[in-house]
């Protein structure tokens, strides 16, 4: 039976954000009504997850900080993992977009700069994503290492993708021998772990300097590492004297 509310069918199934479907005339009165309730149960649950972690957070918390009654939250939103994949979806969509434009550019790749050039890039959109939604960042990077269970799960899915896009373009680059032959799986994890600290490094306002120059810089200092030597240069290690190579 249904709950008298429009959100059960005559299933007993929860349905999904029933109320966005709901007449009323595009970007009018009621439609405006519905965005702003519905952000306001996503800024208020943005807040709790990150002061306490998402396990601790319940749908009580959050329409209890929101204001509204605990029904109201089924009217937008299945359950709690359907709200962390809103929250979570503009990011989603503009790191995976920026990711995919990598890759179809290192695949065309035949040179050094060509490679900077794509790295950037990638760089760039997730420099743009960081100042855009800063506190679902730090969520993502928050929740990303634990369990895929319940409302993390989607978390943890994302950080999956952004893995698996990470190994796929480091993939490309090597197609065209740009990059020394180490294992995609290993420097392209390598890259995902090194962005992810810098960006905490910012969330958490630690004295890194300019924001804004991160992405340069960080494109610089990995794919110098990585690249491979100008022909004829063979590096070897030094001792930290600065004395002969070690035999």
């Amino acid at each position: 039976m249904g709950t008298g509310d429009g959100t059960r069918g005559t299933g007993g199934e929860v349905s999904s954000k029933a109320d966005v479907n709901r007449p009323g005339r595009p970007g009018g009165r009621r439609e405006a009504q519905r965005r702003e309730r519905q952000k306001e149960l996503e800024d208020a649950a943005l807040q709790l997850f990150l002061e306490r972690g998402l396990d601790a957070v319940t749908i009580d918390d959050i329409t209890q900080a929101a204001g509204v009654a605990k029904g109201t939250f089924y009217r937008y939103f299945d359950d709690k993992a359907a709200l962390v994949d809103a929250l979570l979806e503009p990011v989603r969509r503009e790191l995976l977009a920026g990711m995919e434009a990598c890759g179809r550019a290192l695949a065309e790749a035949r040179g050094v700069e060509a490679m900077f050039d794509a790295y950037r890039a990638v760089a760039a959109v997730i420099a743009s994503a960081l100042l855009q939604y800063p506190g679902v960042v730090r969520l993502y990077l928050q929740e990303s290492r634990g369990p895929a269970a319940g409302a993390r799960a989607k978390v943890v899915e994302l950080s999956r993708l952004v893995s698996r896009h990470a190994v796929d373009i480091t993939e490309k680059a090597h197609t065209h021998g740009l990059l020394r032959p180490i294992r995609p799986a290993v420097s392209g994890l390598a890259v995902v772990g090194a962005v992810e600290r810098l960006l905490l490094a910012v969330l958490s306002e630690e004295d890194i300097g300019n924001p804004l120059d991160l992405p340069d810089a960080l494109t610089t200092l990995v794919l110098d590492g990585l690249r491979l030597p100008p022909e004829g240069h063979k590096p070897g290690r030094r001792k930290l004297d600065g004395g002969p190579k070690r035999p």
